[in-house]
C-alpha cells in the first residue's frame, strides 16, 4: 500500500534510527499521525531542541546542554583520574553504579580500520591534550572487549605512556551470578588472568 508522501517520509526518517526496521517505522509514523497534535508538536520540538541546546562538553567530550558539562564542573570530582570510555551510554552505565567519582572522556567510537574509522574520527586528540596538560595521575581504559575495544585500548595505552601517567583496564571475566561450567573459554581466560589476591 502507497501511503501519503507526507508519511512515507516520516516512515523513512524512523526507518534510519538504529534498530527500527520498515515495519515498526511504520507503527511510529501511523502511531504519531493518529495522537494529537500537541504530542506531535512536542515531540518536534524536543527533537529540535536537542540538535540546538546539545553540544560536547569541552573537557570530557560528553553530550551536555552546558559547558563544562554537570560531572566535569563537580568540585567533589578527583580530576586527577579519567576514564576513557567508547560512548555516552557507557559512561551512563558506570554512573549508575555510583561508586566512581573520577572524571570521564568518551571517545565516541572505536578504532575500526576495516570500516574506516581511525585515530582521527574519535576524541583520541583530545584526551591526548588532556593527559598533557597535566592535572591527570591515571587513565583506566573502559572499552569494549571485543577485537575494537581492545584494539582501541592498546593504541590509547600506546600514544599516552610517554606523559608518565598510570594506565589501567577494567577487569573483565565472570560475571556476578553465573556459573562456571556456562562460561566461554575467553570469558574464563580473562578472568583467570585478571585475578587479585584476597
Amino acid at each position: 500500500m502507497q501511503y501519503a508522501e507526507p508519511i512515507n517520509r516520516l516512515i523513512k526518517s524512523f526507518a534510519k534510527l538504529p534498530g527500527i526496521g520498515e515495519k515498526t517505522a511504520t507503527r511510529l509514523a501511523l502511531f504519531v499521525l493518529n495522537t494529537n497534535r500537541e504530542y506531535a508538536e512536542e515531540f518536534a520540538s524536543s527533537l529540535k531542541a536537542v540538535k540546538d541546546s546539545v553540544g560536547l562538553c569541552s573537557r570530557c567530550m560528553t553530550f551536555s546542554d552546558v559547558d563544562p558539562c554537570v560531572i566535569c564542573a563537580d568540585a567533589g570530582r578527583d580530576k586527577s583520574q579519567v576514564c576513557v570510555v567508547s560512548d555516552y551510554k557507557d559512561m551512563m552505565a558506570i554512573e549508575a553504579f555510583a561508586g566512581y567519582r573520577g572524571a570521564y572522556h568518551i571517545l565516541h567510537g572505536n578504532l575500526a580500520p576495516l570500516k574506516g574509522v581511525g585515530p582521527d574520527e574519535i576524541k583520541l586528540k583530545e584526551l591526548v591534550e588532556r593527559v598533557a596538560s597535566n592535572g591527570v595521575n591515571e587513565v583506566i581504559l573502559a572499552t569494549g572487549f571485543d577485537a575494537e575495544g581492545d584494539a582501541t585500548a592498546t593504541y590509547i595505552a600506546g600514544i599516552i605512556k610517554p606523559y608518565n601517567v598510570t594506565i589501567t583496564r577494567i577487569a573483565s571475566g565472570v560475571p556476578v551470578g553465573s556459573f562456571i561450567e556456562y562460561m566461554d573459554p575467553s570469558t574464563l581466560g580473562r578472568a583467570m588472568e585478571g585475578r587479585r589476591t584476597i
